[in-house]
C-alpha cells in the first residue's frame, strides 16, 4: 500500500486532473484494521478469514489482495465467488471491494472489464474473476494469488480443488479465504488444512461500522441461537449428537436446478399465536421429480399473522404451479383452511392429521435423504440449521422441518397407520 507521501504526491495529481475533490483522505488500511483483519506473518499458504456477517471480511479480503499487488508480490490473481454476480458485485464493485479500496485511498483504480472478466493494474498485474459454479473454468488457469470468497455456500466443492491446482506461480503462491463458518465439509477441509492460518472475528467487533437499527431489528433475533452462534460469532459448530440430519446428508444433497416435475406440494405447519414470541409457521415447498426423487424449492417460513403465511403458501402455490397445499389440522384446524380459502377460495387444500410423534413422522424422511432420494435446490440456511440442531424430545417444535416433513410425507411415503389424511 501506499505510504502517506506517495500518498499525498498521487492524490495532487488527480487532483489537478480532476478524478478526485479535495476531501481528506481517510488513514491508511493499516492504520485501522483490526489485527485480525490483516494477514498474519510467516510462512504460510492458506489465510482463513472465519467472520460473522458484517464483520468486514470482504473488506479485509479486497485490502489484501490490493496490497499484494501493488507492492509486486502479485501479479496473477484469481477471484472466486459463490457466482459470477457475488464476484462482481461483492467482490469487484461493492462498498468494500476492490474498487472501493482504489477509490478511499483517492487513487486511479484498475481497469475492470466485465465482459473480459478482468481487472488490470496499472503495474501490469492481473486478476481474473470466477463463479465457483463453473469449476470447470478454473481447469488450466494459473495464479499466485486466489482470493475465495463465502466458501461456505460454494456448491461444488470442486472449484476449491481446481483452484488449489492452478496456485502454482511464483515462489510463494497464497490463497486468501474470507468465509461465514458455515457447517460444509468444504470449510472444515480447509480450516483443518496444516498448510492454513485462521484468523476469527464476530459481527460484534465491527459495530462501529454498522447500521444501530441493523442490531436493534436484526441481529437480536438470532442472538443465543445455533444460527446466531455461526452467523454472528463465527463458530465453527459441530454435528449435534442425536439429530437426524447432518452436514454430510445437507452436503451431498444439493443441487443447482431441479428437472422436470410431476408434482408440487405446498406445506403447512401454523403456530398457534400470532406473537414476536411465537413460533414460526413453517411453509416449506417440494416438488416430486420425474426421476423420483423430492426436490425442495422453498423455504418461505415465517412469524406474523394467519393472512401473512396464509397468502405466501398462496403465492407459492401460484408461482410453483403446486398441486395442493396440505396443512397440519392438529394445530388450527378449520381456522388453517379458512384462512387460506380467504387469500384464494380457488387453491385446493389437504388437511392432514398426525396421532404419532414428531420424531416418528421425520424418521422416514430422514431415512429419504441418507438414500440421496432428496436434494435441496439451492441453499435454505434457516432449515437447513433447524434440521442439522433438532434432536428428537430436545428442543422446541421444529416448525419448518414439520412443514417439509408434511410435503415430502405426501409426495413420497405411502400412506400408513398413524397418519389420517
Amino acid at each position: 500500500m501506499l505510504t502517506d507521501k506517495p500518498r499525498q504526491i498521487v492524490r495532487g495529481a488527480l487532483r489537478r486532473v480532476g478524478v478526485v475533490d479535495d476531501t481528506p483522505l481517510p488513514p491508511a488500511w493499516r492504520e485501522v484494521a483490526r489485527p485480525e483483519q490483516l494477514p498474519p506473518p510467516g510462512d504460510w499458504m492458506y489465510w482463513v478469514f472465519l467472520g460473522g456477517r458484517g464483520a468486514g471480511k470482504t473488506r479485509a479480503g479486497a485490502e489484501a489482495v490490493c496490497e499484494r499487488v501493488e507492492s509486486g508480490l502479485a501479479r496473477r490473481v484469481g477471484l472466486i465467488a459463490p457466482t459470477a454476480a457475488d464476484t462482481r458485485d461483492v467482490i469487484i464493485e461493492g462498498e468494500s471491494g476492490l474498487l472501493a479500496v482504489y477509490r478511499r485511498m483517492g487513487k486511479r483504480p484498475p481497469l475492470y472489464e466485465p465482459s473480459k472478466r478482468r481487472v488490470t493494474w496499472a503495474n501490469g498485474s492481473v486478476a481474473t474473476t470466477f463463479s465457483a459454479d463453473e469449476p470447470d473454468r478454473l481447469n488450466g488457469p494459473q495464479h499466485d494469488l486466489l482470493w475465495a470468497d463465502e466458501v461456505g455456500v460454494w456448491r461444488y466443492p470442486a472449484a476449491w480443488r481446481m483452484a488449489q491446482l492452478g496456485l502454482r506461480l511464483g515462489k510463494h503462491p497464497q490463497a486468501f479465504i474470507t468465509t461465514t463458518p458455515k457447517r460444509s465439509k468444504l470449510v472444515r477441509e480447509i480450516v483443518g488444512d496444516p498448510a492454513a492460518m485462521l484468523s476469527r472475528s464476530t459481527t460484534y467487533d465491527n459495530r462501529s461500522n454498522l447500521a444501530e437499527i441493523f442490531f436493534r431489528e436484526v441481529v437480536r433475533q438470532y442472538e443465543g441461537t445455533t444460527l446466531g452462534r455461526q452467523e454472528l460469532m463465527a463458530e465453527m459448530l459441530e454435528d449435534v449428537s442425536g439429530a437426524l440430519w447432518t452436514t454430510r446428508i445437507m452436503e451431498t444433497s444439493r443441487v443447482g436446478v431441479a428437472p422436470p416435475l410431476r408434482r408440487v406440494v405446498i406445506a403447512i405447519d401454523p403456530a398457534t399465536t400470532a406473537t414476536e414470541d411465537s413460533a414460526e409457521t413453517g411453509v416449506v415447498a417440494v416438488g416430486l421429480g420425474e426421476d423420483g426423487r423430492g426436490y425442495v424449492l422453498a423455504d418461505l417460513s415465517l412469524r406474523g399473522a394467519p393472512e401473512r403465511w396464509a397468502r405466501a403458501a398462496v403465492q407459492a402455490y401460484h408461482d410453483l404451479g403446486a398441486d395442493r397445499i396440505v396443512y397440519e389440522t392438529n394445530q388450527g384446524g378449520d381456522m388453517v383452511a379458512h384462512t387460506l380459502r380467504m387469500v384464494d377460495p380457488n387453491v385446493l387444500l389437504k388437511g392432514v392429521t398426525a396421532s404419532k410423534g414428531k420424531a416418528t413422522r421425520a424418521e422416514p424422511v430422514s431415512a429419504l435423504y441418507e438414500q440421496g432420494r432428496v436434494c435441496h435446490v439451492g441453499v435454505y440456511p434457516m432449515l437447513e440449521d433447524q434440521m442439522t440442531g433438532w434432536v428428537p424430545g430436545e428442543g422446541a417444535s421444529p416448525d419448518r422441518i414439520d412443514a417439509l416433513v408434511w410435503a415430502i410425507t405426501d409426495l413420497m411415503i405411502q400412506k400408513r397407520g398413524g397418519w389420517v389424511a
